[in-house]
C-alpha cells in the first residue's frame, strides 16, 4: 500500500516553510534598508563615500572619452552616445561631469590623464579597458553598500559591460 500524507486543511495555519521563508525575507530586507551601512560618526557614511568615488570613477571616464574624441574625431558617431551616458550615470551618483566636452579641454587634452594613442583601434582598446576595470570594481563594490545605490551601481556596471560590447565591435 502506497504511503500518502494527510491532506492539509487552511484552517491549519501557516506551514514551517512558508514561516522560514518569510522569516528569511524579512533578514533580508532588513540588511537592505538605508540604515544598514550607515556609520556612527560625524564625517560621511560608506554609502556616501561609495557614491562620491562613483560619480569620480564616472566623470575621469568621461573625460577620457572626451580625449579620444579630440584625438579622433571619425568616431564620434560610436563615442558621443557612450560618453552621454557615462555623463549621466555620473550626474545619477552627484558628480558634476559636463555634459558636452569643453573646446579648450578638447584642443589642450587637458582632460586625459594619459596621452591618446595615435591608432584608433589602440584608443578603442583603452576605452575597452578602463570600462571593463571600471564595471568589475563596481560589480565587487556592490556587497558593501545598501540597497538602492547597489541598485544603482549594478546597473551602471551593466550599462559598463555593454559599452565594453559596443566599443569592441566598433573596434572591428
Amino acid at each position: 500500500m502506497p504511503f500518502t500524507l494527510p491532506s492539509r486543511t487552511p484552517s491549519a495555519g501557516p506551514r514551517r516553510r512558508s514561516l522560514f521563508a518569510g522569516a528569511a525575507g524579512a533578514v533580508l530586507l532588513v540588511g537592505c534598508s538605508p540604515g544598514a551601512a550607515s556609520d556612527t560618526g560625524g564625517g560621511p557614511s560608506a554609502a556616501d563615500r561609495a557614491r562620491a568615488r562613483v560619480a569620480r570613477d564616472s566623470e575621469t571616464l568621461a573625460e577620457r572619452y572626451t580625449a579620444v574624441l579630440a584625438a579622433h574625431p571619425a568616431l564620434a558617431g560610436l563615442l558621443e552616445p557612450l560618453r552621454a551616458e557615462v555623463v549621466r550615470h555620473a550626474k545619477a551618483f552627484g558628480g558634476k561631469a559636463s555634459a558636452t566636452p569643453s573646446a579648450s579641454d578638447a584642443r589642450s587634452g587637458s582632460a586625459s590623464p594619459s596621452p591618446v594613442p595615435a591608432d584608433e583601434k589602440a584608443a578603442l582598446a583603452e576605452l575597452v579597458t578602463a570600462e571593463k576595470q571600471l564595471a568589475d570594481r563596481r560589480t565587487k563594490a556592490l556587497l558593501a553598500v545598501p540597497g538602492e545605490l547597489a541598485r544603482l551601481m549594478a546597473s551602471v556596471a551593466a550599462a559598463g559591460a555593454v559599452h565594453v560590447f559596443l566599443l569592441t565591435e566598433g573596434a572591428k
